[in-house]
């Protein structure tokens, strides 16, 4: 149904439409209409706009505007392909149709929806459950004071990029939606340890939380996660101010955690890994990127424990050696997505083993090693055998060849491999150190 089109609407007779009326309960076509899109229900509300809008007996294109305009048809709307012409008056609007109805709404990117237009909404809406208000730089605290005050079935909330957000909105969300399982607050950079603080004393179910970006956080704040959110399943830290010591007390009190990214955190350290190792034995994605002090030690203790891995961000790990990809290939037979770019110690041999290793031949779906000068054609020999890899990267990789990238694809025929080659006499600049080749030949 999601393909009807208003030309497809007039095909029908009002008397062929009658006869569907007849033919079929009102609870019949509901269920129908409740497959419809938000531009297909506001389309099939347009048939017709006059006559009587109730359920006594209606014939022709009137049924079907009460069709579309029921409330029941309205429970999930995704505004953001429409972010640009959606002002606080239709976010209104929409609240009065769709009244206790609705449950997930989404106005991600909607810069013209401000806080008296979500006042308006909570009150109308409360049994909401998902909101989506990422992007929604107009909004305050007093959206979330009013959400605190209207809408206690929240249990999924992103306010990513809503800047003017502080402290007293999480206070708020923690006294009125004590149901929170998910609360993206990424990039709230006025957000402190005080905020999070209250937050988890009422909302002590979160399950994940994103705090990307939220730099006055530091291990303070951790600690108040640690002790109070014991079902958090996902955590993003990246960029945060913290150390060793604020995530060790996240890995003793938050158990079931199978998401971490603390990419960008420089200053931690191979404790990190050996305490998630020990406690998180459920990790399933671990992004730890631009964490230089991270060596093969940690990730031997890590790779024996969390057996469950499935995505492992380590670009710009620069300590790691092959000893690292030895213990990955025994120890994570799950490893579906792995980044090694800028591991500039990594050769052959680390990828030789895990072209051999447990998750290879039927899980191992992308590998990322831009920038690893060690690696040669060799590499891709080894490669061959992963029936399931869909996508390499290997951009400025200067012993890989063309030829090597084709023999590669005789075996994997599908698989995207994204490189460039340097010209005969390459324009080379310096760009952090390294040698940067033109990108005028690119294979895909």
């Amino acid at each position: 149904m999601n393909g009807v089109t208003k030309s497809r609407f007039e095909m029908f007779s009002n008397n062929d439409e009658a006869v569907i009326n007849k033919k079929l309960p009102k609870e019949l076509l509901l269920r129908i209409f409740s497959f419809l899109d938000v531009v297909t229900l506001c389309r099939s509300a347009q048939v017709s706009r006059d006559g009587a809008i109730n359920w006594q007996p209606i014939v022709g294109r009137q049924y079907w505007n009460v069709l579309a305009l029921d409330g029941s048809n309205w429970q999930r709307i995704d505004l953001f392909d429409f972010q640009r012409d959606i002002e606080g008056r239709v976010v209104e609007n929409i609240s009065k149709r769709c009244g206790g109805f609705l449950r997930k709404l989404s106005l991600r990117g909607c810069l013209g929806v401000g806080d008296n237009s979500l006042r308006t909404f909570a009150q109308n809406c409360r049994n909401i459950e998902q909101l989506n208000l990422n992007g929604c730089t107009k909004i305050t605290d007093a959206t979330c004071t009013s959400l605190s005050k209207f809408c206690s079935k929240l249990r999924s909330l992103d306010l990513a990029s809503c800047t003017s957000i502080t402290n007293l909105s999480l206070k708020a969300l923690s006294e009125g939606c004590p149901l929170l399982e998910q609360l993206n607050i990424s990039w709230c950079d006025q957000v402190t340890k005080d905020g999070i603080q209250a937050l988890v004393r009422g909302c002590g179910g979160l399950k994940a939380l994103f705090l990307k970006g939220c730099t006055q956080l530091e291990d303070e704040a951790l600690k108040f996660i640690g002790a109070h959110c014991p079902e958090l399943v996902t955590l993003n830290l990246q960029t945060c101010s913290i150390t060793d010591e604020g995530l060790i007390t996240i890995c003793r009190g938050c158990h079931k955690l199978q998401s971490l990214c603390v990419s960008g955190c420089s200053n931690i350290t191979d404790a990190i890994l050996n305490a998630l190792g020990q406690n998180c034995i459920r990790l399933r994605i671990l992004e730890i990127a631009r964490c230089s002090q991270l060596t093969d030690v940690g990730f031997t203790t890590l790779a024996r424990n969390c057996h469950e891995l499935e995505k492992m961000d380590l670009e710009e790990c620069v300590q790691i050696t092959d000893n690292t990809l030895i213990q990955l290939s025994i120890y994570c037979p799950r490893l579906q997505v792995l980044s090694l770019s800028h591991c500039e110690l990594i050769t052959d041999d680390g990828i030789r083993h895990l072209g051999n290793g447990a998750c290879a031949h039927d899980r191992l779906e992308v590998i990322e090693l831009d920038n690893c000068p060690l690696i040669t054609d060799a590499s891709l020999e080894h490669l061959k055998n992963c029936h399931s890899l869909e996508r390499i990267e290997l951009y400025d990789c200067q012993q890989i060849t063309r030829a090597g990238i084709k023999r590669l694809r005789t075996h994997l025929p599908n698989i995207k491999v994204h490189a460039y080659f340097a010209p005969v006499t390459p324009p080379a600049s310096v760009s952090g150190g390294r040698q940067r080749f033109c990108k005028c030949c690119i294979v895909l």
